[in-house]
């Protein structure tokens, strides 16, 4: 006594399927992909300057932040475009209000004085919100905190 299940077929030349097609899947992702790698790179200040570096907590960055980057042959760059000081204050009237912060990047071979007067021309424009950016790492001029010395023996 044997019992045969057979499949019914409906006549239906395509039956249903229980899988998920992911090919569409996988090109709206490849494609959102290429779009982020092509768009980070443009989002990003390409003026060398070589950033000392800060141990300080690192803040927001808003969404369009204005650069003003002090090179170390001492040139003035604005974003990326080069500017020379007397027109810096002119450059950035241009560029929207006086009350945005304005980033300050100077190379670590950039004299003390020459900085403060970048920082001169800023103040003298309106431009009282400036932050100093710097590499996230160790400072190489911090003295780090030395371990506890062992008390010496007594004799």
């Amino acid at each position: 006594m044997g019992v045969t299940f057979t499949d019914v077929d409906d006549g239906d030349d395509f039956g249903e399927t229980h899988e998920i097609n992911v090919t569409p899947f996988i090109d709206v992702i490849l494609v959102l992909l290429i779009i982020f790698m092509v768009a980070a790179p443009l989002s990003t200040v390409d003026v060398p300057v070589d950033l000392p570096s800060s141990t300080a907590q690192p803040q927001k960055k808003p969404d369009k932040p204005t650069y003003v980057s002090i090179k170390s042959d001492l040139a003035v760059v604005v974003g990326e475009t080069p500017v020379r000081r007397v027109d810096l204050v002119k450059m950035l009237d241009g560029a929207g209000e006086k009350d945005r912060r304005i980033f300050l990047r100077a190379d670590r071979a950039v004299p003390y004085g020459d900085m403060m007067d970048v920082l001169e021309v800023l103040r003298s424009g309106g431009y009282l919100k400036v932050a100093l950016v710097a590499v996230e790492g160790v400072s190489e001029g911090v003295p780090q905190a030395a371990p506890a010395a062992a008390p010496a023996p007594k004799p």
